[in-house]
């Protein structure tokens, strides 16, 4: 498919993803449909019909973990409203759903329910990790570590490789939920009653995610390679409280790291 087929396409789902939330179409909808008059009509209302169970079943895939924390019934709820207040604008429903979290934290209805915008935090970087590309293995540039300077080198992690930090322990709620253990949840009556807070560090184990708490150094390094700062500046964010050599062993492992780039010289 050339260019302009390609985005003649994306308006066309474009078009026919916004007549699915409006009670009525829009008049230029029928360019742009292989269908025209009674047919775009019928199939229009059957698309709204189950326009509810899209939702539900697209968030669903993308928050596993606050399904379960709300249950079924409220979670169908919450997705036909986040479907009507913030509908998709492509056709990938996989990309459906990133304002849950800020949604959940603005409802009076959760407030009951602090963490639960953290934990859909946590859920939405799972999903996208999971969707991101795979990396060249080993990192491009991975010899550079050797040949200059940390001041003129700049780390670059993964697609999709996020820190979440909140005042909940939102990463050992996560782990509980895909516990088979007799007493799952015993981690977290832990984790509150000592009112941990956590960073909830998520990374890619081949095709599946991998949620942990993360300590502070390694918090602090990850968010300073990910703002964009060279080595040397990451180093000194950490100091002595991060062995780098332990840290890029990691990486390496788990498959963290991207690629090594040098700075370009201003």
């Amino acid at each position: 498919m050339n260019n302009a087929a390609q985005q003649r396409e994306a308006l066309r789902q474009q078009q026919l993803l916004r007549s699915l939330w409006r009670r009525s179409s829009e008049p230029s909808l029928a360019l742009w449909l292989r269908e025209s008059g009674e047919r775009v009509a019928q199939g229009l209302a059957a698309y709204r019909g189950n326009a509810a169970a899209i939702a539900e079943r697209a968030l669903a895939a993308a928050y596993p973990t606050v399904q379960q924390l709300v249950g079924g019934e409220s979670f169908a709820q919450l997705a036909h409203a986040v479907w009507h207040r913030f509908p998709p604008h492509r056709g990938d429903l996989a990309q459906f759903g990133a304002a849950l979290p800020e949604w959940i934290e603005l409802d009076p209805q959760l407030a009951s329910e602090p963490y639960l915008a953290d934990v859909a935090r946590v859920d939405w970087a799972v999903h996208t990790i999971e969707q991101a590309s795979d990396i060249e293995q080993p990192p491009a540039g991975l010899a550079l570590l050797g040949q200059i300077e940390p001041a003129h080198l700049r780390l670059r992690l993964r697609p999709g490789l996020a820190l979440v930090a909140s005042r909940w322990p939102v990463a050992t709620i996560w782990q509980a939920h895909r516990s088979a253990g007799a007493d799952r949840f015993a981690d977290v009556r832990a984790a509150f009653a000592a009112q941990t807070q956590e960073v909830a560090l998520i990374t890619r184990h081949g095709l599946r995610a991998h949620v942990e708490p993360a300590d502070a150094p390694t918090a602090a390094f990850v968010t300073a390679l990910q703002r964009g700062d060279d080595l040397a500046h990451a180093l000194e964010e950490v100091g002595d409280a991060l062995a780098f050599d332990q840290w890029l062993q990691r990486a390496l492992t788990n498959q963290w790291l991207q690629a090594v780039e040098p700075v370009p010289v201003s």
